[in-house]
């Protein structure tokens, strides 16, 4: 009698196992599906940062092309002297 007592009360156990551990699983699909999605999101920010990293660069090189074009133009207006007016 109390062998069948024991063995109610492990499949129960048992039962009750199973039954948290697919809730669990459930509750887990969502959460994968957010993980792969964050990681997409990651690899995305990572090229938009090296875009930006290049488009700084880019915007730094203008800034001198321009800067040595205005020295550039400047001495050409000090040259022309009063002929150019």
């Amino acid at each position: 009698m109390v062998l069948w007592l024991v063995i109610g009360a492990v499949l129960v156990g048992l039962v009750v196992l199973a039954l948290s551990a697919g809730s669990l699983a459930g509750r887990l699909r969502p959460l994968r599906r957010a993980a792969t999605t964050l990681l997409g999101r990651q690899v995305e920010a990572e090229k938009l940062q090296a875009a930006a990293f290049t488009l700084a660069q880019e915007a730094e090189t203008l800034r001198l092309k321009a800067e040595i074009t205005q020295e550039r133009l400047a001495a050409i207006k000090v040259k022309d002297g009063p002929r150019g007016r």
